[in-house]
C-alpha cells in the first residue's frame, strides 16, 4: 500500500481506517529517509544517500524477484531488459520528488480523512490517505487567493 500512494498520480488511495493508520508510520518513516538524503553535504554525502536508499527500500516491494533468470543469457528474456518493479519507481519518485518537496517539513507529510461512507460487505469506515503539499492542494490555494 505504501508503494501505491508515494506512486499514485493523484497522490492519495482510499482504503480503510484501520489500513491507513497503519500505513502512515511507514510512508512517514520512508519520506524522512528521503528528506534526510536531500540535506545532505559533504564528501561522504553519495554513500549516505545510498545508504538512506537502501533503508528506504525496506519499505517497499524488494524488486524484481526473476530479474536474474530473466538477465541470465540461457534462460532469460530476449526481448530486452527486465522492467522495473513498482517498489523501484517508488523509490525512485521518493529520493527524486518527495525528498526535495519535503526537505523543509519536520514530519506530518501524510493526512487521513475519514469519508462519510462504509464499504459494502464488511460495513469498514472508509477513509483517504493522502501526501500534504501536494500540487492539486497548492493550485486550489493559489486559485482561492486569487
Amino acid at each position: 500500500m505504501a508503494t501505491s500512494l508515494i506512486n499514485a498520480d493523484n497522490e492519495y488511495i482510499v482504503t480503510t481506517v484501520q489500513k491507513a493508520k497503519e500505513l502512515r508510520p511507514f510512508v512517514e518513516k520512508a519520506i524522512t529517509l528521503a528528506r534526510k538524503a536531500a540535506v545532505l553535504e559533504g564528501d561522504d554525502s553519495a554513500a549516505k544517500e545510498l545508504h538512506l536508499r537502501r533503508k528506504a527500500a525496506t519499505y517497499f516491494q524488494a524488486g524484481n524477484r526473476n530479474f536474474k533468470r530473466e538477465q541470465s543469457r540461457f534462460g532469460g528474456n530476449a526481448e530486452g531488459p527486465a522492467r522495473r518493479t513498482a517498489g523501484v519507481k517508488a523509490l525512485q519518485r521518493l529520493f527524486d520528488e518527495l525528498g526535495e518537496r519535503y526537505k523543509d517539513r519536520n514530519g506530518g507529510y501524510t493526512r487521513i480523512i475519514r469519508i462519510g461512507g462504509r464499504r459494502k460487505g464488511d460495513n469498514a469506515e472508509m477513509a483517504v490517505i493522502e501526501l500534504v503539499d501536494n500540487p492539486r492542494e497548492k493550485a486550489a490555494a493559489a486559485s482561492s487567493s486569487e
